[in-house]
């Protein structure tokens, strides 16, 4: 049994994902089992929480046990994660914060997996921020996507518009108004039939830049409920996005260039 309270107004599902990750994992399960109280009610479905409303996790031994990380390097100023898919990073942010101060400084998807960078005090935060910003952390992704590519490398170079009415974006080849460029560069490592094996590069980082990418040219990511094929989801039985934030390396400045020079690898696959 979990229990919180609710501090500023949400859906329970909002909640529960920015809160707690195994209760996220085992969401849909936790209310058809009415194991989910709100203020001492059990309920079987979603519903909205006020400021104040105390909501109980009925999570058996076993859903509490899931994992939501593994540890890859931490010290007294940085955690790098290797996140499991199906966790927010929020949900992960605050599950950490329970056994001191991490600072998320950039995201991943709900059902992305691979590594993320918390800071452990305020100076880590603002250099890795900036490092973010400035595009001094390369970050290199493993996708397992549509196998339709026409070559096997390129540097692709698009423009992305958010729809904030579905919470998705689209790509198009021509700058239109309010979007923004983006630039992807993919390499196939392997071609398995219907799917390949693919390393994209990121050199921008907007929201679901690679799945609308990828889908762009014809060759989404495998599970992808959003962006991709669903026959060739159905036929795989990938129901997460087969895609790993797989390696990550620093050019760091302000007392954390020792972590310059080193490579952080995710020990996920897609």
């Amino acid at each position: 049994m979990k229990k919180f309270t609710v501090l500023t107004p949400a859906s329970l599902k909002e909640f529960t994902d920015s809160t707690y990750p195994q209760g996220s994992f085992c969401f849909a399960a936790l209310l058809r089992e009415r194991d989910i109280k709100v203020n001492g009610v059990r309920i079987g479905q979603s519903a909205f929480l006020k400021a104040g409303d105390e909501v109980v996790y009925y999570t058996s031994p076993k859903q509490e046990g899931l994992k939501s990380h593994n540890v890859v390097f931490e010290d007294e100023n940085v955690l790098i994660a290797d996140k499991h898919d199906g966790v927010e990073t929020s949900a992960l942010e605050y599950e950490l914060n329970g056994s001191g101060e991490y600072y998320a400084v950039h995201r991943l998807d709900r059902n992305t997996k691979g590594l993320i960078v918390f800071a452990k005090c305020r100076a880590a935060e603002k250099e890795l921020l900036a490092a973010f910003k400035d595009r001094r952390v390369e970050k290199v992704y493993l996708a397992r996507c549509k196998n339709n590519f026409k070559n096997d490398k390129a540097v692709m170079t698009a423009y992305l518009i958010k729809n904030a009415e579905n919470s998705t974006v689209n790509v198009s080849e021509r700058e239109v108004n309010g979007s923004v460029k983006i630039i992807t560069e993919y390499r196939v490592l392997e071609r398995n039939g219907d799917t390949a094996l693919v390393e994209v590069t990121l050199h921008t980082g907007k929201t679901h830049q690679i799945r609308a990418h990828m889908a762009h040219i014809g060759c989404p990511v495998l599970g992808d409920e959003k962006y991709g094929d669903t026959a060739l989801n159905k036929k795989h039985g990938a129901k997460r996005q087969c895609l790993v934030a797989y390696k990550l390396s620093f050019n760091l400045g302000g007392g954390f260039e020792y972590l310059n020079g080193k490579t952080f690898l995710s020990g996920f696959k897609p």
